[in-house]
């Protein structure tokens, strides 16, 4: 059985990132609700695929890759991230962006310029028949120049990938540990991927066998989440040889709350932005983490989650995604 030291891994972030409570938004709800600080990790604007790109990158380093392509939506984190990535390794990175080339470059999209990405983007209705043959015409085109191509999937949604989040919950056991305080009752997390999901899976059975995990989902729906959730955790618990072993039906996601579309701003998303921000002072974005405290909200009202349930709630990041919507959070 091995260890998350028996791979190799950049030093990309700041960890541990905080773990800190939210004691007025608790209180609204009636639950004792905590927020894992992944927005917090800093490198590239910070963020959740930090942790899962440590791994990757130390994978691509190790290959000795030039040419980093990866696929994300218009204002994708992760993208964003895999272009400041690449440049420190000095990669070039490639990102192939699902929506119209904009009129003004803000929020991430600003950042992947700053980061020099070359960006390729795809008409939204036909980016998921066209996303595959992209990218694979952008390694080709690399390759046929002598150098050497990566293609890291949506969202580093990888059983690789996925050790980051093994990692981090390995972090946050240490630091209740340390407090004397109990494991939580529930982590909740975005879910936009699944790569998160998924470590979370693999690292709760390990650390925290009686935490349950709720991913909100900010795109797709439940079943298809379940299905690859399940087979990616897996994967990522057989890297570790670790014997655990998930059905689709074990894997929890709420799919109420992506609103109209993914990376549309919904009502419940910008309502629980301001309850974050005027409550605990907390930067919530409107593609992933406001939307997913919505859910939390909306779980809680259920009595999906019991009054004085002690919550994680894991901050991915995305702060710079609020200033493109800047006009719609005012409207509000």
């Amino acid at each position: 059985m091995k260890t998350l030291a028996d791979f190799e891994r950049v030093t990309l972030g700041f960890f541990p990132t905080p773990l800190e409570s939210l004691p007025r938004l608790g209180d609204d709800l009636g639950i004792a609700l905590s927020i894992k600080r992944d927005d917090y990790t800093g490198f590239g604007g910070g963020g959740n695929k930090v942790r899962k790109l440590e791994y990757l990158m130390a994978d691509a380093c190790r290959r000795q890759v030039n040419v980093v392509i990866t696929t994300g939506g218009h204002q994708s984190n992760h993208a964003r991230m895999v272009a400041a990535a690449a440049r420190k390794y000095g990669m070039k990175p490639v990102l192939v962006l699902r929506g119209h080339a904009p009129d003004a470059y803000q929020g991430n999209l600003l950042l992947d310029r700053l980061f020099g990405a070359e960006l390729e983007f795809l008409d939204p209705d036909a980016y998921f028949t066209q996303i595959d043959g992209a990218m694979q015409a952008h390694a080709d085109a690399a390759s046929a120049r002598g150098e050497k191509p990566l293609i890291i999937p949506l969202g580093g949604a990888t059983p690789l990938g996925a050790l980051g989040y093994v990692r981090a919950v390995e972090e946050m056991a240490a630091q209740l540990s340390e407090r004397g305080e109990n494991p939580p009752d529930y982590l909740i997390a975005p879910c936009g991927s699944g790569g998160t999901l998924a470590g979370l899976y693999v690292g709760a059975r390990r650390y925290w066998p009686q935490t349950r995990i709720i991913g909100i989902s900010v795109s797709a729906k439940s079943e298809w989440f379940q299905a690859r959730i399940a087979a990616m955790a897996q994967a990522c618990a057989d890297l570790l040889e670790w014997g655990q072993r998930w059905q689709p039906e074990e894997i929890q996601v709420a799919d109420d709350y992506v609103g109209a579309a993914y990376g549309v701003p919904s009502p419940g998303g910008i309502d629980a932005i301001y309850q974050a921000a005027r409550r605990e002072g907390v930067l919530l974005d409107p593609v992933y983490t406001g939307k997913a405290m919505h859910g939390l909200f909306a779980l809680v009202a259920q009595q999906r989650i019991q009054p004085g349930s002690r919550v994680v709630f894991i901050h991915c990041g995305g702060s710079p995604a609020l200033y493109p919507f800047a006009q719609r959070l005012l409207e509000a």
